[in-house]
């Protein structure tokens, strides 16, 4: 289905497990923080971090949270799906700020359950319970950058 369209060239060779996980954690943090999604994000095969803007330090209590949210999420199995649109087309909830310059007609939006949708050209598992388990290696917060760093892994399964 995808021959039928043009889209942007992607450079990346993703993990998927891990890519997926990034879009979990990305709504899993909207969620709780009301943030936006991570404006810096290192996504590898042994280990990952991604940074957000973020209102005050979590506590030791929130950062349990996200890990026990992903954790539900990965355990639920949710189907992830993809769907080409027109970029004219584009549903209310996607925010047309990240997209590249020059970005084609054509969008690739990446369905996770009824959980995350988003744009995305990179590589996922078919459903959350391929990703394996998420462990956080820790946090970081930079105060004056009001800047809350999530590093974490995957263990495929």
């Amino acid at each position: 289905m995808s021959d039928d369209f043009i889209l942007n060239e992607h450079n990346k060779d993703e993990f998927p497990p891990a890519h997926t996980a990034e879009h979990l954690l990305n709504q899993t943090m909207i969620r709780l923080f009301g943030c936006e999604r991570s404006y810096n994000a290192h996504i590898e095969r042994k280990k990952s971090k991604m940074s957000f803007y973020l209102d005050h330090k979590p506590s030791r209590q929130e950062e349990k949270q996200i890990e026990k949210e992903m954790e539900r999420l990965i355990d639920e199995d949710m189907p992830v799906t993809f769907e080409f649109c027109k970029l004219s087309e584009l549903p209310e909830e996607i925010s047309l700020d990240r997209l590249p310059d020059g970005v084609s007609d054509t969008i690739r939006l990446v369905r996770i359950g009824d959980y995350d949708v988003c744009p995305c050209i990179g590589k996922h598992v078919r459903s959350t319970a391929q990703i394996g388990r998420f462990e956080m290696l820790g946090t970081n917060w930079d105060e004056h950058e009001k800047s809350f760093r999530v590093r974490f892994k995957i263990i495929a399964p």
